[in-house]
């Protein structure tokens, strides 16, 4: 049996038979629980949610949108995953826009992207008008997925779905004749700029559903899992991760109210699957610790946990029993968490192994739909991995150095059509037919990859020797005065800004410079127990403001730098 290929494969190629799988296989199954406006849950259907999908699209067709750009813009919720498939069944290109980002960076993205219609939640209303009146606009149709009725020239979403569905019932609906080329531009995403201006990512459905189909392959799933939503699902990871494979694979998907109430939340819907970033499991791992001190229980935890992993060693797994009271917290039926996006603190993972919960870490790229690689439900790979590439990807090390260090070059289906408009950064993006992921890695003794960061962030220092900012920040993230930081280099030296924790009692009424002392012998014996001598942090600032990060939570260095130098 392959590491990358363990279970049997379950096979899609465009979104349309995605669809109709889940609706013939899963039926009557509740595909969504969704939340009115009086907190009141209510379920959806598989069968259900297909019938959305070819009404909203029936209606699209119907005001002469096909072959167009429709940009998709709100909070996580079912109008997005409903409007997701709607658009890219009717044979129109879906451009999910990240609500997060300022107005002003939105308008120049749909202008750039000349998009024909919007659909969007009610807090965009004043702003998506305004981008109609500005030069270059392209912008026809505007459907507002709270409107009651139609009025001001904005359509009403759930009266467009109520026109598709008498479409469908009066056989006047050309959804079901349309054909769909799945190698075609179906999705237009902009990737998360961490180094500089965001690129408009050119997807097919074949590349979506060429990922999805090899994800089969490495996860196991129950007939009663749900996922909870809370990861803005215009990032590819969440969109795959969270939304079409858990649909693909028969989850009940349940939306965050927001991120202050995952914990709430895990435990309202009795959550068993989560997708996470980093930021948000080091979350979850303070509450939890801070839980485990605050009852008294830290001593017989840690004796527990001692116990449980020796325990494991003979294949005998109590810790659900042994660690019941934590999981109830988080709602007694959590299971698996995916993670990926960036590095992660191996204590904060660590912790989550002991109490039973299967942590499974991939990595991936807007540019290749995304995952490259990803860890399975039974093989354990080396730590910190990203586990093994998928099965139908080739995946290569360019110019490795003595450690097998190079970057990481991809081949396979799931490899993006090209960025739209950028001939110059195509003609970078690719070497002989492989793609350039602009990531450093090598892989392990067993095969699995490992990421040692970015190109553009690795630091060279004059004596030739090279420094991975993110092995650094990890050790330094340890510390039990830190929040988070930045490792970067200054006249040839190692240097960190380093943010504390304001909500930690030990550092009120400290100025910035007794912070400053109390964390440098930490960094101090960090460094002799660490690194070698030329990756020794020679300098460091403190400060309690978090650090520049995108909506997904990944540190704008450029953006940093530019403060820092300033």
């Amino acid at each position: 049996m392959k590491k990358n290929k363990i279970y049997n494969e379950k096979t899609v190629h465009s979104f349309r038979e995605l669809v109709s799988y889940c609706a013939t296989n899963y039926g009557d199954r509740t595909a969504f629980t969704i939340k009115d406006s009086n907190k009141n849950l209510h379920d959806i259907s598989f069968i259900e949610f297909e019938n959305n999908i070819k009404e909203l699209g029936s209606a699209l067709l119907d005001l002469g949108l096909e072959n167009k750009k429709i940009a998709l813009i709100s909070q996580d919720r079912y109008e997005w995953c409903c409007s997701y498939f709607a658009i890219s069944t009717s044979n129109n290109v879906v451009v999910p826009l990240d609500h997060l980002l300022p107005e002003i960076e939105l308008q120049r993205l749909l202008i750039e992207s000349k998009v024909d219609a919007i659909i969007f939640d009610t807090k965009y209303t004043k702003w998506v008008q305004e981008v109609c009146k500005q030069e270059g606009s392209a912008l026809k149709y505007l459907i507002c997925m709270d409107s009651i009725n139609d009025e001001d020239n904005i359509l009403s979403y759930s009266k467009l779905v109520e026109k598709g569905k008498k479409l469908i019932e009066d056989k006047m609906s050309k959804y079901e004749n349309i054909s769909i080329d799945v190698n075609a531009m179906s999705i237009l995403i902009y990737t998360s700029g961490t180094t500089s201006n965001p690129k408009a990512v050119m997807l097919s459905q074949g590349n979506i559903c060429s990922n999805l189909s090899a994800m089969t392959t490495l996860i196991k799933y129950h007939p009663d899992d749900s996922i909870l939503v809370f990861l803005p699902l215009h990032h590819t990871l969440a969109c795959l991760a969270s939304f079409l494979f858990c649909y693909f694979i028969g989850f009940r998907l349940c939306f965050a109210d927001s991120i202050k109430d995952i914990g709430k939340n895990l435990v309202e819907y009795k959550i068993s699957g989560l997708v996470c970033v980093p930021a948000v499991l080091e979350i979850m791992y303070k509450q939890i610790m801070r839980g485990i001190k605050k009852s008294g229980k830290y001593i017989p935890f840690k004796i527990l946990s001692a116990i449980s992993n020796f325990l494991l060693f003979f294949h005998i797994d109590l810790r659900r029993k042994f660690f019941k009271d934590i999981l109830d917290n988080l709602g007694g039926n959590m299971r698996t968490i995916i993670y990926g996006s960036a590095s992660s603190n191996k204590k904060v993972i660590h912790l989550f192994n002991t109490i039973g919960i299967v942590m499974i870490q991939g990595y991936g790229l807007t540019e290749t739909s995304p995952v490259i690689a990803c860890e399975n439900d039974i093989y354990h790979s080396e730590k910190g991995s990203s586990g093994f590439p998928l099965y139908n990807e080739e995946v290569k090390i360019d110019n490795p150095d003595e450690t097998g260090t190079g970057e990481i070059l991809v081949k396979g289906p799931n490899v993006m059509l090209g960025y739209y408009n950028n001939p110059e950064a195509n003609k970078k993006a690719f070497k002989d037919g492989w793609f350039c992921t602009g990531d450093l890695g090598r892989f392990g003794k067993d095969g699995c990859l490992f990421i040692s960061g970015r190109i553009k962030d690795l630091i060279v220092l004059s004596n030739g020797k090279k420094v991975f900012p993110e092995e650094i920040e990890a050790l330094i993230n340890k510390l039990d005065y830190v929040e988070e930081s930045m490792v970067y280099e200054h006249n040839d030296k190692v240097c960190a800004k380093i943010v504390y924790s304001k909500d930690n009692q030990l550092l009120k009424n400290l100025s910035g410079e007794e912070i400053h002392d109390l964390i440098e012998p930490e960094i101090k014996t960090l460094n002799k127990s660490n690194l070698p001598v030329y990756k020794y942090i020679k300098e460091f600032t403190v400060t309690d403001e978090p650090l520049i990060k995108t909506t997904t939570q990944k540190i704008k260095r450029h953006e940093e730098m530019r403060n820092l130098k300033k």
